[in-house]
């Protein structure tokens, strides 16, 4: 059921122009940069985009001008992630999963404490909050580790569905950002 529908998402997702893709996502960007939870934090940690998800580069180098930006590196022994602030999009080299990592030299270790706000990707969602992931679990286990950070998805609105199917482990987002609408999923 939850693969039946992960795949269903993805397909409606690649589906968008690249075109399309950076207009939404623009206005996405324009979105999240307005929330006041955005504009109140001071380190953000930003998903680095691939694979048709809401493209987060220009967001990123936009937010480097007033924040402290930090990215995920996907450790593939135990799916964990470890994070590391970016001051630079030149400091990224193709990681894991084909998806961009600094470099092993320009890293600098940060935290999840330090976090203020958690950019979360995600295939889909629903309006509670429930995200479904690519099935590995590395954001479920970020997200049980952060406490103090505000956890906001950036997604087309063809990735909102009714229902993600859930599991124990499941980690919900605070906030879901489309390129229509702002979802309270606490509310």
């Amino acid at each position: 059921m939850k693969e039946k529908l992960r795949k269903e998402i993805k397909e409606k997702r690649r589906k968008l122009s690249k075109e399309e893709n950076r207009k939404k996502s623009k206005e996405i960007k324009e979105r999240l940069f307005g929330l006041k939870e955005f504009m109140g934090a001071e380190t953000v940690l930003f998903y680095i985009s691939y694979d048709g998800e809401v493209f987060t580069h220009d967001m990123i180098k936009e937010a480097m001008k007033e924040k402290r930006v930090v990215v995920p590196i996907s450790n593939k022994e135990d799916c964990s992630l470890s994070l590391s602030e970016l001051n630079n999009l030149g400091d990224l080299e193709i990681g894991s999963y084909n998806i961009l990592e600094p470099k092993k030299d320009c890293r600098k270790k940060v935290s999840i404490d330090e976090i203020d706000l958690i950019i979360v990707p995600g295939v889909g969602f629903d309006e509670h909050g429930c995200r479904m992931g690519n099935g590995i679990g590395y954001y479920d286990s970020l997200l049980k580790d952060s406490s103090n950070a505000l956890n906001v998805a950036l997604a087309f609105e063809c990735q909102i569905v009714d229902e993600i199917p859930t599991e124990k482990h499941d980690i919900p987002v605070d906030k879901i950002v489309t390129e229509k609408r702002i979802i309270d999923c606490k509310s």
